[in-house]
Parts: C-alpha cells; structure tokens; sequence
C-alpha cells in the first residue's frame, strides 16, 4: 500500500488524496449522480483510473471555493407594506 501522506517516490512531493464519487457525493451532500455529473462536465477535475473516476481532495476545495466566490446574497428587499383597503 502506498502512504499518501509521505513524499512520492520520484521526490516530487506528497501524493494527492483522491476521493470515489461516493464520498464527493457525501462530503457534498448530493445524490452520487449529481456528483458524477459535475466530474462528467469538467465542473469538478478528476481523473480517471480504469474505469472508475477520482477526484483530487485539492479539486474539491477549489469547487466549493469558487462556489464561495460566485455566491452573493441578494440585497434586502424594501417591499412597500400593502394595506387593505376598506370594502
């Protein structure tokens, strides 16, 4: 077994931690499909192994950060009180 958390072998650092569409889905909190999705239309950079896909823990991040970045709550909304008029 390799130790993601030690230096790779070649010297080059340490190896990202790669996470299954499942436990994106998890950390998320969506369906696995929705999951799938974002990684299937380049919203998430994974890679894949065989069949399966993997996305890098620093991907992640970066998606949920830019989400963060592009969010702005809507300013408060002066609505004028209506009053009932007498019948």
């Amino acid at each position: 077994m390799i130790d993601t958390e030690g230096p790779a072998p070649d010297g080059g650092g340490c190896l990202p931690r790669l996470l299954t569409i499942r436990e994106v889905a998890d950390i998320l909190r969506v369906h696995n499909r929705t999951a799938y999705r974002l990684v299937k239309d380049g919203s998430i950079a994974a890679i894949r192994v065989g069949t399966q896909w993997r996305v890098p823990e620093s991907a992640l991040h970066e998606y949920v950060a830019s989400g963060w970045r592009h969010w702005r709550p809507e300013p408060a909304r002066n609505k004028p009180r209506q009053c009932k008029l007498p019948l």
